[in-house]
């Protein structure tokens, strides 16, 4: 029988985090019929950002590498808010932020820490489409946001 997302997690000494409340006038996350659909997730812990700045000037590519992959488990907490970690059949895509310097192209690279986690706790299913944008600023001075739109 093959592994499911919350063993996988578990396996890789990782629990969801809490949902973190929105900042605005917005939810977490909406279901509409198979699809569940995550707000912008920044790198959060313990209603603390993990790191501040633009990347390529007050951030590193490795710690912002780091936070996109936060940004994902806090995506993930939302989408478990409304359904079952282990109902998601793919996840479908994935939008990615970067705070960067205007000189910065590594964005991709960036996201990857998001693209990354999601491969590992979902197997073939956590393959997607992505977008990873260079942005001017972000919410808080996060350096990193994803949001992430999953199937169930």
């Amino acid at each position: 029988m093959s592994e499911k997302p919350s063993e996988r997690l578990a396996r890789m000494g990782l629990e969801l985090p809490p949902v973190v409340p929105p900042a605005g006038v917005y939810v977490p996350a909406v279901r509409s019929g198979s699809y569940v659909y995550s707000s912008g997730q920044v790198p959060l812990v313990d209603g603390e950002l993990a790191v501040t700045g633009r990347v390529g000037v007050d951030v590193s590519l490795d710690d912002a590498k780091q936070a996109a992959r936060i940004c994902a488990l806090n995506a993930l907490a939302a989408v478990a808010s409304l359904v079952d970690i282990d109902q998601v059949k793919q996840v479908v895509k994935v939008v990615g932020f970067v705070n960067s310097d205007p000189d910065f192209s590594s964005q991709a690279q960036v996201i990857n820490g998001a693209s990354e986690l999601l491969g590992a706790v979902f197997g073939a299913a956590g393959q997607h489409a992505r977008s990873a944008i260079g942005v001017a600023a972000l919410p808080l001075g996060a350096p990193v946001e994803v949001e992430l739109v999953v199937e169930v």
